[in-house]
């Protein structure tokens, strides 16, 4: 028996979640725009083999599982030889917004005129790979920590598709930009003259010894947070309904249709807040919702913070999670909770809960 070619093995349902994960992942950080995300997507479900699968993500960096994504490397003219990447891998929105401040810090430093910033400012917004960006600030100088290389995952035994992906998601920390401000500190404000009445002034309060009141929003992948995200969804939508929701550590993305016009979707970026990141797409009018107001968040909590042991990843903890529409039997047309392990050696799994809480399913981590 002919040992099947890598590329045309057929794709399990895993494989196929795991694939979407990683288009998740890319447009909640930018790596994508809405249509070409959905046209992904749909391809993922139509693909047979791993081959196809692989195709859908080979441009795409990494899914940041934890923290908050570092920009690349721009000192260097090619990305591949600064990140490990090609120069036509997408950038994400962390990488334009490094590239932006080397621009300004260029510009304020009299490496580029106004006329240039300005030019190079419009370019760069409009740049979709690495190697734009690179183009566009390889003859610029700014200082930068060096970046810190990717953990490599070990070898499992879900074999060489996971690897294939993997080619196409490796961990990569780039260098944030260390801009330099400025040493001199305004002159203290005159006190005000003292009132002819017998009594002493009030002192004056010196802002600068106050301590800011910081109020963090809860992780949204806890019950917690899926409670206090659906409390801001209620007050800025006023219903709990919804296409999509996709919740990360740090921010979540909405899809629903704008009110009134059901031929319309719109997708939303959350981040203690609602924004409307892209233009309005087409829609199917019969498209399924899901109703937040219906999810049983305790029950779901204490799933998620026994994530690990459920998807059998060692010390895994929870990546993201979707609630959405199941889009294969036996729970395709019902509202299911979609949650995704991982740890740092890049070793994952997944589970599906129904809105009270309980375990339908189980992907387990292969080890």
């Amino acid at each position: 028996m002919s040992t099947p070619v890598p590329g045309r093995m057929r794709a399990r349902d895993l494989d196929r979640s795991h694939t979407a994960s990683v288009l998740d992942a890319a447009y909640a950080e930018g790596q994508l725009g809405a249509d070409e995300y959905h046209d992904r997507v749909a391809q993922v479900r139509a693909a047979t083999t791993v081959g196809e699968l692989s195709g859908l993500v080979d441009d795409l960096q990494a899914p940041s599982a934890t923290g908050t994504p570092t920009p690349v490397d721009l000192t260097q003219a090619s990305p591949h030889a600064a990140t490990g990447y090609p120069s036509a891998t997408r950038a994400r929105n962390a990488d334009r917004a490094a590239a932006t401040e080397l621009l300004d810090l260029a510009r304020s430093e009299g490496q580029l005129s106004e006329d240039e910033h300005g030019a190079y400012s419009e370019l760069l917004a409009e740049a979709k790979t690495l190697g734009d960006l690179a183009e566009l600030t390889a003859d610029l100088q700014g200082p930068r920590r060096t970046p810190t290389p990717p953990k490599q995952a070990q070898p499992t035994r879900q074999g060489w598709y996971l690897a294939a992906l993997t080619v196409a998601a490796l961990v990569v920390a780039f260098g944030a930009f260390a801009l330099a401000s400025g040493d001199d500190e305004p002159a203290p404000a005159e006190p005000p003259a003292a009132a002819p009445a017998a009594e002493p002034a009030a002192p004056r309060v010196d802002l600068d010894d106050v301590d800011p009141v910081v109020i963090k929003t809860p992780d949204l992948v806890t019950a917690e947070g899926m409670a206090h995200f659906i409390a801001d969804y209620r007050v800025e939508f006023g219903d709990t309904i919804a296409d999509e929701i996709s919740l990360y550590g740090e921010h979540g993305d909405v899809e629903r249709a704008i009110p009134g016009q059901p031929n319309r979707l719109v997708t939303y970026d959350y981040r203690g807040g609602f924004q409307r990141p892209s233009d309005p797409t087409t829609r199917k009018v019969d498209t399924p919702t899901v109703d937040l107001g219906t999810l049983d968040i305790a029950a779901i909590g204490a799933s998620l913070a026994n994530a690990g042991t459920i998807a059998q990843v060692p010390d895994g903890t929870v990546s993201h999670l979707s609630v959405e529409i199941g889009r294969f039997p036996p729970y395709e047309g019902r509202m299911v909770v979609s949650v995704y392990v991982g740890n740092d050696f890049n070793e994952s799994g997944w589970f599906l809960l129904s809105p009270a809480g309980e375990v339908l399913r189980v992907w387990p981590f292969e080890g």
